[in-house]
């Protein structure tokens, strides 16, 4: 390790000692993101399209075609899979991509995914706190499904504030699929097993954790028979 790299982890393990990991995180989560054993598998390209009944592909192509390269650009939590790494090329060498995640080994994994790319800066951070500085465009992906509703409305609430006017937020995640998606069944038990708070985007529109006042337009499309969703939240 460098003395960059050195001086970052010590920087992050002193932010980390200021703060606890959520109670939802330890306590449903920690398994798959913040076991060291796990981590490594459940980040793997092929077990994220498998998750994703091999729609990843698409459903990041949809998430990156809203970034223009030049942009500064929030991702909102670490993702699993290859998503950072498209991200970051739809961002270009001419923008700013920043990652934040709350856990340190999400951080860290995300750091070596990426690689040393100077336009590219992954570190500590609450995507449920206003961020210092506003993006052209904040990408949230499957990170709604995976929090509270109390805290999926701090997330919406501080991201659509983290954008600057005329800037987007753009949300990717779980939808209500359609009455007869065959899917609909497995994935109603999937998340009453592994994802108690996933099925708060079957029973509410994610504009419904919006605050009420702020001028904002809001653009829905589904995926997959419905089971996925992107909204795009315009700062007017």
């Amino acid at each position: 390790m460098g003395l960059v790299g050195k001086e970052q982890k010590e920087k992050d393990e002193a932010e980390v000692s200021s703060h606890s990991l959520p109670t939802y995180l330890q306590q449903t989560y920690s398994w798959a993101y913040l076991n060291p054993k796990t981590v490594p598998i459940l980040s793997s390209s092929p077990v994220v399209s498998l998750i994703l009944w091999g729609n990843a592909g698409r459903l990041i192509k949809r998430a990156t075609m809203e970034v223009e390269a030049g942009e500064t650009v929030l991702q909102a939590a670490a993702v699993y899979g290859p998503f950072s790494t498209y991200l970051a090329d739809a961002v270009g060498p001419t923008g700013q991509l920043d990652i934040i995640d709350i856990a340190p080994i999400q951080v860290e994994t995300t750091r070596k995914r990426v690689g040393a790319q100077s336009h590219v800066h992954v570190a500590l951070g609450d995507a449920a706190i206003v961020q210092q500085r506003t993006y052209d465009t904040v990408v949230c992906f499957f990170l709604l499904h995976e929090v509270p509703d109390e805290v999926k409305t701090q997330i919406v609430h501080a991201l659509l504030s983290s954008v600057k006017k005329g800037g987007k937020v753009v949300f990717v995640d779980y939808h209500k699929p359609s009455s007869f998606h065959p899917l609909k069944p497995v994935m109603s038990r999937i998340f009453d097993w592994l994802e108690p708070y996933a099925k708060g985007l079957w029973e509410k529109e994610i504009n419904a954790f919006a605050p009420d006042g702020m001028m904002i337009s809001w653009h829905k499309e589904t995926l997959f028979g419905g089971l996925y969703q992107k909204v795009v939240a315009t700062i007017l």
